[in-house]
């Protein structure tokens, strides 16, 4: 469940990415003892990618797999994708993975408590509420040799990330299934996906999304990144199709955004934060939200972040901006234009109806536009 009220866009809902790539993906076995797998985490060459899946596990659940391990039972095998730069990213057996690390280093990695094994009938009592240096040479050699199977992925073709997007989306054996977003954050990690996380917690980016908190399946992250590839679409090859594919095309920016220099980067915090501040200021938290009808008369607004009004406001907003079309100081946002344009049928039916239509998403933008700013939209 997300943390944020949002309001459901039902053709984004059921966004399937069409398979139109032909994936070259190898894959290959590998048997890995314990002691190299704790030494390529402790040396960065193993990867848990950031916020993927926080570690989980009850103590008693924890002793379990490492009672399993010294009684030498049979562990199950571990998913890898192997990366451009020659590191790993744990696709699926995190929790495995950390026990053991935890256990060898003797504390828990996010609660920094002593990880004694559990003291209870389910634990072979030779070892008991006992430390991993408190067992037996022998029973600690016996758990740092243990191998399990790691299945790793390469993918060679096409040149992106959209092949791991799929192995991410299809393998999950453990756990809540991830969204599309902690998808994106496992695969195209890297400075664009840090400039997400950084500005997702600005103050004013909170305020606008009334809630804050940052959500705990990274849906106000999303949109972060939705705002982006909206406001550069004019200029990409997805302009020149009739329907996008959200996700597809998020998760193409989102590869994209990692080439970026650092003053890029650095460029587009500025931007963000300039739009976002500029909105807050002139529309206050409800700037992205819809309007209430009552008696068929406005009536206040709706307290939840609609996608496609974001879109229009937020873009409309960066246009004249970027292209200096208004004095950010100086002008003020009429509300009755506002609610003008939350009114407009053409606009209504640009946020409701065959919403990844490009024509649609210039019908909404450039509404915005001519409804608040008075200019018009121009790709």
């Amino acid at each position: 469940m997300s943390d944020l009220k949002v309001t459901k866009i039902s053709d984004e809902q059921n966004d399937e990415i069409s398979n139109d790539d032909l994936f070259n993906i190898t894959s290959w076995g590998a048997d890995l003892s314990f002691r190299e797998i704790v030494s390529m985490y402790e040396d960065g060459e193993l990867l848990k990618p950031d916020l993927q899946r926080k570690y989980v596990w009850k103590p008693d659940e924890a002793s379990k797999f490492i009672d399993s391990i010294l009684l030498g039972l049979p562990v199950p095998s571990i998913f890898l994708a192997k990366t451009s730069d020659e590191t790993k990213l744990i696709v699926d057996g995190y929790q495995r993975i950390m026990t053991v690390h935890d256990f060898i280093k003797g504390v828990f990695s996010d609660t920094k408590k002593i990880f004694k094994l559990s003291n209870t009938k389910g634990i072979n009592e030779k070892w008991r509420n006992k430390t991993f240096a408190e067992l037996s040479l022998e029973e600690q050699r016996r758990i740092k040799t243990t191998t399990i199977h790691a299945i790793v992925f390469e993918q060679k073709k096409p040149l992106n990330d959209s092949g791991m997007y799929q192995v991410f989306e299809r393998i999950n054996t453990s756990g809540r299934a991830l969204n599309a977003q902690e998808i994106r954050n496992c695969v195209y990690y890297g400075k664009f996906n840090n400039l997400l996380m950084d500005l997702n917690k600005l103050p004013v980016w909170r305020n606008l999304l009334s809630s804050p908190s940052e959500d705990s399946r990274m849906i106000d992250v999303e949109y972060i990144l939705r705002f982006f590839a909206m406001d550069n679409l004019a200029d990409r090859d997805e302009k020149k199709k009739n329907q996008i594919s959200l996700k597809k095309y998020l998760n193409t920016y989102m590869g994209d955004g990692n080439k970026l220099s650092d003053l890029e980067i650095e460029s587009l915090h500025m931007h963000f934060e300039k739009v976002m501040s500029y909105i807050f200021r002139e529309l206050g938290s409800h700037a992205f939200g819809n309007i209430k009808i009552k008696d068929k008369k406005p009536d206040g607004f709706i307290e939840k972040f609609h996608p496609t009004i974001f879109d229009a406001i937020s873009v409309s907003t960066s246009y004249v901006i970027k292209n200096n079309l208004i004095d950010i100081t100086t002008y003020k946002i009429c509300k009755e234009n506002h609610i003008s344009l939350l009114l407009d049928e053409q606009f209504i039916d640009s946020i409701k109806n065959r919403t990844t239509n490009t024509n649609n998403i210039y019908i909404r933008i450039n509404k915005a536009c001519q409804f608040l700013y008075g200019v018009s939209y121009e790709w």
